[in-house]
C-alpha cells in the first residue's frame, strides 16, 4: 500500500436527522375565510373534507390571528408577534419603521429553516406574501423568497392575490407560466393541490423515513371569487333570504354543534349593514349571486383539499401527519356596501353602478369578473362576532382552526376552548417534532419567541390556558387580551371608505376602549367598560407596554404614515429597453408610468402584414398594452372604471418602422399612437393612470406575447407578434402630470 495513504481514517459529514417519531406537518392556510364560513364551524357552505378532518381531530374555537394576510403569515412562520418581525402591515405598504418594514429579520428564523436544519424536507405551495413587492422581480433579491428562508421547494405566487384562471406563478426562484390556459379549464386551486401531492410523492419515494413540512396556502377564498358554474349551481337560491337570516341559521348550527358556548350572544346588526328587506329586489338577487359564487368557491377548495387528505391516507402516512387548516383573518369586507365586479376598482372607490352590475350578473365568478361580495356577507361570515378583516374586533382576529393528528387525538370531534394565537403554531410544531428553537442561526442570535406550544391541549382537553396576554393592532385598530378580559378600541382605520359608513373614532386621541369579559362573553357582545374603569385603565397601559416591546409604535395612520414607504434596493428606472422571449418584467421594476410615458418599439412588418402583442401587462381588470391587429397599431388601457381603446386607421406597411404609444399627462391627459413619428390615433385617458392590481398580484409585462386573460376582446393570448420585434423602450415622464399621492397610497394598502 502506498505509504501516503496508509493508516488514513475517513471523516464523514454529519447530516441532520429528525428525532425519532417526528411527524410530518401539513399546514393549510386559507385566505379571508371567516369564523362561520366552514361547515364544521356552522356554515351551510359545504366543506365535507375539512369537516371530516374536524370529526377525526379537533376544532379550536378561540384561535386568533392578526387580521390581515402578511402579518398573520409572519406570525405563523416565525412564532413572533407581527410587528416584532417587521410585518405590521402588508408587503404593499411596507414603511421605513422597524415594526412595519416588511423585511423579516435574520434574528427570527422561519419555521421552515428550523425544521430543515432539524432534519425535515420543507415545501411551500401557493400564496406567499412575505416578500417586499420591490423584490418580486427576476433580479430579486431572493433572501425573502421561500427558498431564501428555509423552504427547499416552492410553487405558487408571491403577491397578495392573483387570478384563479391566470395566476402569476413562480417555481422556486423562477417566474413560470401556468400549465394550462383559462380556455383549457385551468384553475389555481386544483393546480396547487396537484403540486402538493406531487411534492409529497417525490419526497416519500425518495426517502420515506424523513419527515416533511408542507405549507399549502390557497388563493381561496380571497377575492377574486372565481370558480366554474358547476360549483355555484348547488347554491342557487340558498342565500335569497339575506344575511340576517343566514346568520341566524349559522348561529343555531354553531350552538347545536358546540362550536360556540350555549350562552353566546349573537351580536346585533350594525346600522351600516343594510337590512336585507330594505334592499330592492334586483339588488338582493345580485347580492345573493355574489354569495352563491363565494360558497361554490369555498366548496371547490374543500374538494381539492380532500384529494390531498385522501392521498395522505392512501400513502399510509395520515396517522403520522399533523394537519392544520386555518384562515389568516376574518371574512373580508373589501367589496364595500354593494359588492364589486372589479375588486381593485373598489379599493379606490370606483364602485360600479349597481344597475350596471345587475346587467353583468352572469359574469360573476367567471373569466370576465374580478368579483368580491358586499360587506353584509362578511359580517354574516364572522357570526356571531363583530366586524371583519383589518379590525382588532373578534370578527377580524378570530378564525377557524382545525387540527388532526391521527390517534394522538383521543377525543376526535371535540372543541378546544383555550385562547390561542397564530404565533403558537410555530412552537406547537417544533414541540411535536422534538426540535428546539436555536439560540442562533447562521451566527445571528435569535430574538425571543412569543408563541407557546398547544401540544398539551391536543391530548388533554382541560389543559390550562397557556396564553394569558396577547395584544392586537392593525392600521390603528387596537385590542388586548389579558386574563380573560379583552379591551378593544372603536378606532375606524381610514381605508375602503369605512369612515363614511362605520361609527367610531377617527382619531387616536378620541378612541374609546370597550371592555369584554371573554371568559363569559364568547362573542365580545356586552361592553362592561363603565362597570370596570380600573380594568380598562390597566389593560390600556398593558397595551402600550406591549406596543413598546413589539415595535408597534409609531401608530399607523393613513395617509401620514405613508410618507415613509420603504424603498427597494433600486428605484424604478427612468427608461429601460426590453426584448422579446423572456419572462415577465415585474411592475415594480418598470419605468414609472404614473405621470406619463413613451413606449417605442422597433418592428419589421413582413409582406402581407403583421399581428400580435408588442407589450402587455395585466388584463381586462386592470392593465395596458399595445399590439397590431389586422396590421393596425392599437393600444388598450383597461382602466379601473372602464376600457379605453385607441387604434390607427391605417395598417402599418411592410418594412422597418418605429411605433409608439404615449401617455400625455396634464390637464387633459390622453393617449397618442405614432408610426414613424406621425400621429395615427388619439383618445382621452381621464383619471389616474394607475393599476394597483399589478403590484398586489406581482404582475409583470410581456414583450412580444401575452398570457392568461387579455386586456380586451380583440385577441386571445398569447397572440404572439408575427413580425420582427427588435426592442421595446419605455421612458417615464410627461410635463405637468402629477399623481394623486393619497390615492396611490390608499391603493397600496388595499389588498392583504
Amino acid at each position: 500500500m502506498d505509504s501516503r495513504v496508509a493508516g488514513a481514517q475517513p471523516s464523514f459529514v454529519e447530516y441532520a436527522v429528525a428525532p425519532e417519531g417526528a411527524p410530518n406537518v401539513v399546514m393549510v392556510v386559507l385566505d379571508d375565510v371567516g369564523f362561520a364560513q366552514l361547515g364544521c364551524f356552522g356554515a351551510t357552505i359545504k366543506t365535507p373534507n375539512i369537516d371530516r378532518l374536524a370529526q377525526q381531530g379537533l376544532r379550536y374555537n378561540r384561535f386568533h390571528v392578526t387580521s390581515v394576510c402578511s402579518s398573520t403569515r409572519a406570525a405563523l412562520h416565525t412564532g413572533r408577534n407581527h410587528h416584532a418581525v417587521g410585518m405590521g402591515v402588508t408587503e404593499e405598504a411596507a414603511l421605513g419603521f422597524p415594526g412595519y418594514n416588511g423585511r423579516i429579520p435574520k434574528s427570527a428564523a422561519m419555521l421552515a429553516r428550523v425544521l430543515r436544519d432539524g432534519g425535515y424536507n420543507t415545501m411551500s405551495v401557493g400564496k406567499w406574501h412575505m416578500t417586499p413587492k420591490t423584490d418580486y422581480s427576476s433580479a430579486g433579491p431572493f433572501h425573502q423568497w421561500p427558498l431564501g428562508v428555509g423552504f427547499e421547494r416552492f410553487y405558487g405566487f408571491l403577491g397578495a392575490e392573483t387570478s384563479q384562471w391566470a395566476p402569476e406563478l413562480v417555481r422556486d426562484n423562477t417566474q413560470v407560466d401556468p400549465p394550462r390556459t383559462p380556455e383549457e379549464g385551468y384553475h389555481l386551486t386544483e393546480d396547487l393541490v396537484d403540486e402538493s401531492i406531487r411534492m409529497i410523492q417525490d419526497q416519500q419515494q425518495a426517502e420515506a423515513r424523513k419527515p416533511f413540512f408542507l405549507h399549502l396556502a390557497t388563493g381561496a377564498a380571497h377575492a377574486p371569487h372565481q370558480v366554474t358554474e358547476e360549483w355555484v349551481e348547488p347554491y342557487y337560491g340558498k342565500f335569497d333570504d339575506g344575511w340576517e337570516a343566514w346568520r341566524e341559521e349559522v348561529f343555531a348550527n354553531q350552538v347545536a354543534a358546540g362550536v360556540v358556548p350555549a350562552d353566546t350572544i349573537l351580536t346585533e346588526r350594525p346600522h351600516w349593514v343594510p337590512e336585507w328587506s330594505s334592499i330592492p329586489a334586483e339588488q338582493r338577487r345580485l347580492f345573493a349571486r355574489y354569495m352563491e359564487v363565494y360558497a361554490g368557491f369555498v366548496t371547490h377548495t374543500d374538494h381539492h383539499l380532500g384529494r390531498l387528505f385522501d392521498y395522505l391516507e392512501q400513502r399510509g402516512i395520515a396517522d403520522d401527519t399533523i394537519v392544520m387548516v386555518l384562515s389568516d383573518n376574518g371574512a373580508s369586507a373589501e367589496g364595500g356596501v354593494t359588492g364589486t365586479l372589479n375588486e381593485a376598482a373598489g379599493w379606490l372607490g370606483h364602485q360600479e353602478d349597481v344597475e350596471a352590475s345587475i346587467e353583468r350578473i352572469d359574469e360573476i365568478g367567471g373569466h370576465d369578473a374580478y368579483n368580491h361580495y358586499p360587506f353584509g356577507w362578511a359580517w354574516a361570515g364572522n357570526t356571531p362576532l363583530r366586524l371583519w378583516k383589518r379590525h382588532a374586533w373578534l370578527g377580524g382576529v378570530r378564525t377557524p382552526l382545525v387540527l388532526g393528528w391521527g390517534a394522538k387525538v383521543t377525543d376526535p370531534g371535540a372543541v378546544r376552548g383555550q385562547f390561542c394565537h397564530a404565533v403558537d403554531l410555530f412552537s406547537t410544531i417544533l414541540d411535536a417534532a422534538g426540535i428546539a428553537v436555536p439560540d442562533a442561526v447562521d451566527g445571528v442570535v435569535q430574538q425571543p419567541v412569543d408563541g407557546v406550544s398547544l401540544l398539551p391541549s391536543i391530548t388533554e382537553p382541560a389543559a390550562p390556558e397557556h396564553r394569558p396576554l396577547q395584544y392586537f393592532e392593525m392600521m390603528g385598530s387596537r385590542a388586548i387580551y389579558a386574563d380573560g378580559w379583552k379591551a378593544t378600541t372603536d378606532h375606524v382605520p381610514n381605508q375602503f371608505g369605512e369612515r363614511e359608513t362605520l361609527t367610531g373614532s377617527f382619531d387616536f386621541d378620541t378612541d374609546r376602549w370597550s371592555l369584554f369579559r371573554l371568559a363569559d362573553d364568547f362573542s365580545e357582545a356586552v361592553d362592561v367598560a363603565d362597570d370596570h374603569p380600573g380594568v380598562v385603565k390597566r389593560l390600556e397601559e398593558l397595551w402600550w407596554a406591549e406596543a413598546g416591546r413589539n415595535q408597534v409604535l409609531p401608530l399607523f395612520e393613513f395617509p401620514a404614515s405613508m410618507a415613509h414607504m420603504h424603498p427597494g434596493a433600486y428605484p424604478q428606472p427612468a427608461a429601460a429597453t426590453y426584448t422579446p422571449g423572456g419572462g415577465p418584467i415585474q411592475e415594480s421594476q418598470l419605468p414609472s408610468t404614473l405621470g406619463g410615458f413613451d413606449l417605442t418599439a422597433d418592428i419589421v412588418v413582413p409582406d402581407g402584414g403583421a399581428d400580435g402583442i408588442i407589450a402587455a401587462i395585466g388584463d381586462a381588470h386592470g392593465g395596458w398594452g399595445c399590439y397590431l391587429l389586422e396590421g393596425r397599431l392599437v393600444a388598450a388601457f383597461a382602466m379601473l372604471d372602464g376600457l379605453v381603446r385607441v387604434a390607427c386607421e391605417q395598417p402599418v406597411s411592410p418594412g422597418a418602422h418605429q411605433v409608439s404609444v404615449q401617455y400625455v399627462g396634464g390637464l387633459e391627459p390622453h393617449a397618442r399612437l405614432l408610426v414613424d413619428g406621425v400621429e395615427g390615433g388619439r383618445a382621452p385617458l381621464s383619471g389616474l393612470f394607475f393599476f394597483p392590481n399589478l403590484s398586489t398580484a406581482a404582475t409583470g409585462m410581456f414583450i412580444g406575447r401575452d398570457r392568461g386573460l387579455p386586456l380586451c376582446h380583440d385577441y386571445t393570448p398569447p397572440f404572439t407578434f408575427t413580425g420582427e420585434l427588435t426592442r421595446v423602450t419605455i421612458t417615464s415622464g410627461s410635463p405637468g402630470a402629477q399623481a394623486d399621492n393619497e390615492t396611490l397610497i390608499r391603493a397600496a394598502l388595499a389588498s392583504d
